[in-house]
């Protein structure tokens, strides 16, 4: 009986220890296994790398971090050496300079992908991370093999925005800049004005994009589908996917789909017959 309960007792302790390890292996965003600071451009950008094979880059939305894809993470580390990153001034990656823009996020990435020594990658991004993956195929067009993008927009107005979100969004912006400064209002102040004053990419711009694009948008999305088709209508080799009964999360909501459609993307080798944009 004594041998037993010590058997007992170690195995519980084995348990609770693979437990433990785990709930931190799990924590995505916040992961001791895996997390690493690269001190790059004036910042340390945090990331955190899952998987093995083909790389892809997973870029999050405005004020969101790596924790955003916990939906994504599960799914695609089995397939890919999976790359995910907060962006500046977001998550871990503190950053304490005055300015902040989607190039310089884009330009990040890069700089990232550069320090990883990889030639090129799938991307996804999601809200800011699909503008950010527009512009790192724009600016750093060899580093992307194939695009995935949900809920980005051009231009900050109300042609491409829900109205009533577009002056949500600026309202709040312009009583953060009434708040006394802190480092905390100073990162706020920062995401609000790309919400309210950014991006300003071109339908030309886009024209210049070489790679596979999967353009998806939700048919409620905060993005508005007119101009969500605008810019699949852009990019030469794009694919358009608008979800029924879809906001904004299209990742979280619909999360099973998103990551089987577009896998499947990735999978798939981009055809042209007879003018016709066609996945084989």
């Amino acid at each position: 009986m004594k041998y037993f309960k010590k058997f007992i007792l170690s195995t519980a302790a084995s348990v609770l220890v693979l437990l433990a390890f785990a709930q931190d292996k799990l924590e995505y965003g916040n992961n001791k296994q895996t997390g690493k600071f690269l001190n790059q451009r004036g910042f340390n950008m945090y990331y955190e790398i899952y998987g093995e094979g083909q790389p892809l880059l997973i870029i999050h939305g405005n004020g969101g971090s790596i924790k955003d894809f916990s939906n994504q993470i599960p799914f695609f580390e089995k397939q890919y050496k999976l790359i995910l990153a907060d962006s500046r001034a977001q998550g871990k990656s503190v950053d304490t300079g005055d300015s902040l823009s989607y190039e310089m996020m884009a330009d990040d990435l890069n700089g990232l992908l550069e320090a990883l020594h990889l030639d090129s990658c799938f991307v996804i991004g999601w809200s800011d991370g699909g503008i950010n993956g527009l512009l790192l195929a724009i600016r750093h067009p060899n580093k992307v093999k194939k695009l995935a993008v949900t809920g980005a927009n051009l231009s900050p107005d109300t042609t491409a925005v829900d109205p009533q979100i577009y002056v949500w969004a600026k309202s709040l912006g312009d009583s953060i800049n009434k708040l006394p400064l802190s480092p905390e209002v100073k990162t706020y102040r920062k995401l609000f004005h790309l919400l309210s004053y950014e991006p300003h990419i071109s339908t030309a711009q886009l024209q210049t994009i070489k790679c596979p694009t999967l353009v998806i948008g939700g048919d409620h999305d905060v993005i508005r589908t007119e101009h969500t088709l605008l810019i699949a209508a852009s990019i030469p080799k794009s694919y358009l996917w608008i979800l029924p009964n879809s906001g904004h999360s299209t990742p979280v909501v619909y999360a099973d789909m998103f990551n089987n459609v577009v896998n499947d993307f990735f999978k798939k080798p981009y055809r042209v017959i007879e003018g016709i944009n066609r996945m084989f």
